[in-house]
């Protein structure tokens, strides 16, 4: 299993009921996807310049997209770029690729459309995987797993991690930070005009 897909796995997983924001874990994804492509050597980085390397490893489909992806965002593009660009829906992707292959059961959606029950994984064992690695306290997972809102991080989340992958993570969760900033803004301009027409 990729870094990605695990992330993806331990955010479907039905017994943990945190509410994860689609855009935080969408931008967690893309940048777990970096990491696995600087593990395969597909990937370098200067400074914060993403360098192509290499073909992404044969057999995972998201890997070898987001491998595309890279190859078609030209000479110049930065981790932040990355982000934004490869991060648009990410978590649905994934979430329908994971169906798709019968790592988890499709979501059944309620009568309230604002909720989702979540199922047992269709595939037990690639979850259990995707848990004990995050249970682990692996600084990589766990640092993506704190941007996406799934659990907290301390300050030695990137303790031991080479400068290529502290890279990637201090962007993810720079990206988060800013998304929640917009949403705010939001949120703040829509109460704003609420209160014009109520005359308030």
């Amino acid at each position: 299993m990729t870094t990605a897909r695990d992330l993806a796995l331990v955010a479907a997983d039905p017994r943990d009921r945190t509410i994860v924001e689609q855009g935080d874990l969408s931008l967690a994804l893309a940048g777990a996807e970096l990491i696995d492509l600087l593990d395969a050597e597909a990937l370098t980085l200067d400074g914060t310049l993403l360098v192509p390397a290499g073909p992404a490893p044969a057999g995972d489909r998201l890997l070898s997209e987001a491998a595309q992806w890279l190859a078609d965002g030209g000479p110049g593009e930065t981790v932040d770029d990355w982000l934004w660009r490869r991060g648009r829906d990410l978590a649905g992707r994934y979430r329908t690729v994971l169906e798709e292959e019968g790592l988890v059961e499709p979501e059944r959606r309620s009568r309230n459309p604002l909720r989702r029950e979540h199922t047992a994984p269709a595939d037990p064992s690639a979850a259990r995987a995707a848990g004990e690695r995050r249970s682990s306290g692996e600084p990589v997972l766990g640092a993506l797993a704190a941007a996406a809102g799934l659990t907290e991080q301390g300050d030695e989340a990137f303790d031991g991690l080479d400068d290529e992958r502290t890279t990637v993570l201090a962007a993810v969760l720079q990206a988060v930070t800013e998304l929640a900033g917009e949403r705010q803004r939001r949120t703040i301009e829509a109460a704003a005009f609420d209160n014009i027409w109520r005359g308030d």
